[in-house]
């Protein structure tokens, strides 16, 4: 069933478990997450993000994605992550997503605080959650490495005013946490977390999920983390199964298509029974 974040992201909240949220650029990442979940009986959280869209545009991403959740027997958020526009967060809206993220966490922070409760009132007309990012989540190289990650970490007391004069319906969190492959092991505040959550009394959110430990995973859920968001494994999961495919003799892209499946299947399961949101739907 198609649904927004708000009560699924509250209800991980409060049975302290999390929900994963994985973007899944073509109809076979779609069909790896919804199947597992529906298998897991599991909530579930599918979209893009706006730098995924050179790959597959809005457009498409929202004739698979939404018709799916719809018919999905657990319920599924359609999430448009990480927009940098108001214009790109309209159009996902109006084209059927249940929630944005509206990353403003590079401007000043009042003009991030003004475009973010301007869109969440915006969103609540249409039935949608809006997502945003205190403090700044980097990248692990490129051009979004950050030189000294600590000086962007969120602050749980701007966090508390944040949230307040927003209204928004759960906030990414800046705590050692990074996007992409990790070359090294990434060192979690968790006290930080602790204190956002306290802080701020919503859902928070880890971005740069995929390599970290799974202990880590389950610290930070139990400090208050409820959406966890997993792509690079998702998205080397794929390219493994197909590498598999290859090497066992498929010589099509249709014989290709089920080993790519299985393997990221394999990879959300593992990630729903680690966040224990199994048979939580």
């Amino acid at each position: 069933m198609l649904v927004n974040m708000k009560e699924m992201l509250e209800s991980a909240r409060q049975g302290g478990y999390g929900v994963g949220f994985f973007n899944a650029v073509n109809v076979e990442m779609a069909r790896a997450v919804i199947e597992t979940a529906d298998a897991l009986g599991a909530p579930v959280i599918v979209g893009t993000a706006e730098i995924l869209l050179p790959c597959m545009p809005m457009e498409r991403v929202a004739e698979y994605l939404v018709p799916m959740a719809r018919r999905a027997k657990v319920p599924v958020a359609v999430h448009y992550d990480h927009g940098l526009t108001f214009e790109k967060c309209m159009q996902a809206l109006k084209l059927g997503f249940t929630s944005v993220m509206y990353d403003c966490s590079t401007a000043p922070y009042e003009e991030n605080l003004s475009n973010v409760a301007e869109m969440v009132k915006i969103c609540r007309a249409m039935g949608a959650t809006v997502e945003g990012e205190l403090g700044h989540v980097g990248d692990n190289e490129g051009a979004g490495r950050l030189e000294n990650p600590s000086d962007y970490y969120t602050d749980p007391a701007v966090a508390a005013d944040f949230v307040a004069r927003t209204g928004v319906d759960c906030l990414a969190v800046a705590v050692g946490n990074a996007h992409g492959d990790y070359k090294f092991p990434p060192k979690l505040d968790f006290g930080r977390i602790t204190d956002i959550s306290a802080a701020t009394g919503i859902p928070l959110v880890l971005h740069g999920g995929s390599g970290l430990a799974d202990d880590d995973f389950r610290e930070a859920v139990k400090r208050g983390v409820s959406k966890i968001n997993i792509f690079t494994d998702l998205d080397k999961a794929g390219r493994a199964g197909i590498e598999k495919g290859l090497g066992e003799g498929a010589a099509t892209l249709m014989q290709l298509i089920p080993y790519e499946i299985d393997a990221m299947k394999a990879v959300v399961r593992d990630k729903i029974e680690l966040f224990g949101s199994v048979g939580k739907a």
